[in-house]
């Protein structure tokens, strides 16, 4: 098995500034005058292209290998950038049940349970039960429809709903009626009406 590497590496918690930076400066570089502010945006656009076809290449080899393509899938930076160059090999239903599952156990332990429902014509319906009924738990549906749209941003809504009801109880005794005969209450107005004849007297 191949050595990785031993060049610098960069771990989640480094890269998140430097792509807020990175973002930062492309910004400034927009609103900049000049030849030398178009070529710098124009060598960005070009290195984005060939990083994306390089990654896309990435993809289709491991694509024959469903655990590598996971690992590779399951990576945040990765996944941010499989994204980014619409490349990502996952349907957005995929996706979404994924955010789901990573969002499980964060929820559970502010007592929420969520669970999907469905992703239909670009929209994604969560169930989504908490504790609270005021800010918090609009803030819990506000997380979900972020992590949601992380995961699939050409989604175009995430409706976060509560869980449905659930179906009314049936009365056991109701359980021993026989469709044939009639009810209690029915037989003994039967009885009354007819008065002694119904117990047999041979009047």
């Amino acid at each position: 098995m191949a050595e990785p590497p031993d060049g610098p590496r960069l771990d989640d918690a480094s890269v998140e500034p430097r792509l807020a930076r990175l973002d930062a400066v492309l910004s400034q570089l927009e609103q900049t005058p000049g030849r030398t502010a178009e070529l710098a945006l124009e060598a960005v656009e070009m290195l984005t292209e060939v990083y994306g076809e390089a990654l896309a290449r990435v993809t289709d080899l491991a694509a024959g290998s469903p655990r590598a393509l996971d690992r590779l899938t399951g990576d945040e930076l990765l996944r941010h950038l499989l994204l980014l160059h619409r490349i990502h090999p996952d349907p957005p239903d995929r996706r979404v049940a994924r955010a789901v599952d990573d969002l499980r156990p964060q929820l559970r332990a502010q007592g929420a349970e969520i669970a999907l429902i469905g992703v239909q014509d670009e929209v994604a319906r969560i169930s989504l039960s908490t504790r609270s009924c005021g800010g918090g738990g609009a803030a819990l549906r506000d997380l979900v429809r972020e992590q949601v749209l992380t995961f699939a941003p050409e989604l175009s809504a995430v409706d976060v709903v509560a869980p449905a009801p659930a179906p009314a109880l049936i009365p056991v005794s109701t359980l021993w009626q026989r469709p044939d005969r009639p009810e209690p209450a029915t037989t003994r107005e039967a009885g009354r009406a007819a008065g002694p004849l119904a117990l047999g007297d041979p009047a």
